[in-house]
């Protein structure tokens, strides 16, 4: 669950940075897709940590 959220927090940051930078929507398409995979990843790994470390 928390990967999810990291996922929408990317894409939100993601679509952001790409409009201050003045990007067609194709860019900002781009650009919310890759910092949510990459925020996703994160998460991921965090998620992977914290189940390793309760149980």
């Amino acid at each position: 669950m928390i990967y999810i959220v990291f996922a929408i927090i990317g894409a939100l940051i993601g679509g952001l940075t790409a409009r201050r930078r003045n990007g067609n929507r194709l860019d900002i398409a781009q650009y919310a897709a890759g910092y949510a995979i990459a925020f996703a990843l994160l998460g991921l790994i965090i998620t992977v940590l914290l189940d390793r470390l309760v149980i």
